[in-house]
């Protein structure tokens, strides 16, 4: 019965995704950036790979005609971290990257980034005609976690902090192939010559779902959403494999927050792929930034459910209600789409009636009329 809501879900988070152009060029840019600082860093074999979202494949778009494109880039240093300090690290990359953007300009091509700036832990390159900017985060590799573990600069910190975003995506895409559908549709898509990345699985979506729920809950008041990594973290520990979007995501939800440990009255989610990285940790010094997770918690679950309760009263009423809470014109996109599609598995006989009386292209319940409009059905199975 949860088949229509997956489809007006993932039709409508399915329009928030980075466009196959705006992805290519990112990647452009990025491994341009790359190749500058492998070629004119004074130590050689600089290195630059996404991390966060743009890897994991759940970038959502900015929820405001303006908003740019975050995307995260890891800049890797081969240097022992006993010949460097962070203040050392973050300065040495953050010069390179301002001659990098000098160099750009003195060739007048228009192509390349229009600031540098700092941040807490990274530079940040701006790209504002393209839409995005690239987060640049120096660090070199933590020998205590080879081959990919690494360390990273923290200006509010003392000490070096632990991170190891290539174990994680690893970790990630692993929990993402519990759904045997998505081994099976990547499988066909090689064949068709389809990017990989393109294809998403029902884990990808659901944390798509998530944020994107986060994103608008919290608009009012960024500082107290909760951070894409845990919001992922949290999901991914918590799916078991279901194909059904709508279902994934009241399951995931259910079961979030019993991966929320107390280790000795500090509230902590480990990073699967580094044990000393807790993703939870503001929440230890900022105690409102918890109990705001946990509203926001239970106002997407709230929603879910009024969503299954409201399916007797047709899409429609399904679709204006998660209007209320997720972009409205999102919504309006894959209410009609659907529509469209409803229409064409109706007239391909595709279409058939499941439980409760509500369409569903499965196999299960009897084929809807495939009708002509001329007075008769000529399909003998109907």
């Amino acid at each position: 019965m949860e088949e229509m809501l997956s489809m007006l879900l993932d039709g409508a988070v399915e329009t928030l995704d980075i466009s196959p152009d705006l992805y290519q060029l990112a990647v452009d840019k990025y491994e341009e950036v790359g190749t500058w600082l492998a070629e004119h860093g004074s130590t050689p074999d600089w290195r630059i790979y996404p991390q966060g979202s743009f890897r994991l494949g759940t970038v959502v778009r900015p929820n405001t005609p303006t908003g740019e494109y975050d995307i995260d880039l890891v800049c890797w240093l081969p240097i022992a971290k006993e010949s460097v300090t962070q203040a050392e690290l973050k300065e040495r990359v953050g010069r390179m990257l301002h001659d990098f953007v000098q160099f750009k300009q003195r060739q007048g091509h228009g192509d390349g980034p229009a600031s540098c700036e700092a941040t807490r832990r990274c530079w940040t390159l701006s790209y504002p005609e393209d839409g995005f900017h690239l987060d640049v985060l120096p660090t070199i590799p933590d020998p205590d976690l080879p081959p990919t573990g690494i360390l990273l600069t923290d200006k509010q910190l003392r000490l070096w902090q632990h991170s190891n975003p290539i174990g994680y995506a690893t970790w990630f895409q692993l929990r993402s192939q519990l759904d045997r559908h998505l081994v099976e549709a990547k499988r066909h898509a090689h064949v068709a010559d389809v990017p990989e990345w393109q294809i998403r699985s029902t884990l990808q979506r659901l944390v798509q779902v998530l944020k994107w729920h986060a994103m608008l809950y919290f608009a009012d008041d960024p500082d107290q959403r909760p951070p894409s990594i845990l919001v992922t973290t949290l999901a991914a520990r918590a799916y078991t494999g279901e194909h059904d979007l709508f279902t994934a995501t009241r399951n995931v939800l259910n079961r979030m927050s019993s991966y929320v440990e107390n280790r000795h009255g500090r509230w902590w989610v480990p990073n699967p792929a580094h044990e000393e990285e807790n993703f939870a940790d503001k929440w230890n010094e900022y105690p409102e930034r918890r109990k705001a997770f946990l509203q926001w918690h239970a106002d997407l679950s709230a929603t879910l459910d009024e969503l299954v309760q409201l399916q007797h009263k047709g899409l429609p009423a399904v679709a204006a209600r998660m209007s209320e809470s997720f972009t409205p014109d999102a919504v309006h996109r894959s209410f009609q789409r659907m529509g469209q599609r409803r229409f064409t598995d109706t007239k391909t006989g595709a279409l058939r009636m499941g439980v409760g009386g509500l369409l569903t292209t499965t196999a299960a319940g009897p084929r809807v009329q495939r009708h002509t409009f001329h007075g008769q059905n000529p399909d003998p199975r109907g």
